[in-house]
């Protein structure tokens, strides 16, 4: 029995969720392409994020990220993992849900702090307290988050794997997007 991946599924949720990692696992599952919006946003610009922040601010970035992830959306259908803001902006969740489907990693902030804390890739934590600055923002986002169309809970003790089954039993939920096939 196979899988046949009918829309892109964007992976969103708070930086360390395993948005990239679980994305990576879940596109080798299904044998479809695996997209990451920040590394097109990295390739276009020819810098990092953290450089894009620093040279150009947060609202061009964010522009810049709507635009490559409508083309995304637009060319290619398989696993997109966004950054932890992009599901914020009202244009990316309603294009998101009406080209594709948006399944929130619902990742605690134990679990997020745990992954995160010894990074300095996330420019939002440069900051004097970066455990209050990342509660901040989880407590900012997750109302957002909840409005996506599916959602899987991690846990510290899922592997990547496991994550990507269980996003895989989340997505046959819904016919339109994952169907199985003889």
């Amino acid at each position: 029995m196979g899988l046949l991946l009918k829309k892109t599924v964007v992976l969103v949720g708070m930086m360390g969720a395993g948005k990239t990692a679980v994305g990576r696992a879940l596109a080798q599952r299904l044998g479809v392409p695996f997209l990451d919006s920040d590394a097109e946003i990295v390739k276009a610009a020819n810098m990092s994020i953290a450089e894009i922040f620093a040279r150009d601010g947060e609202p061009f970035f964010r522009s810049k990220e709507t635009q490559i992830i409508e083309r995304l959306l637009d060319e290619e259908r398989g696993i997109l993992s966004t950054g932890g803001g992009a599901y914020l902006n009202d244009t990316n969740r309603a294009m998101i849900s009406e080209k594709g489907v948006a399944v929130w990693l619902d990742a605690d902030l134990d679990l997020l702090w745990n992954r995160v804390r010894h990074k300095d890739t996330r420019p939002l934590l440069r900051t004097s307290n970066p455990k209050a600055t990342l509660t901040e923002i989880f407590d900012a986002r997750v109302p957002v988050y909840e409005l996506s169309d599916l959602s899987v809970k991690a846990d510290p003790r899922y592997s990547i794997d496991d994550m990507a089954e269980r996003v895989v039993t989340a997505l046959l939920s819904r016919p339109d997007v994952l169907e199985k096939t003889p």
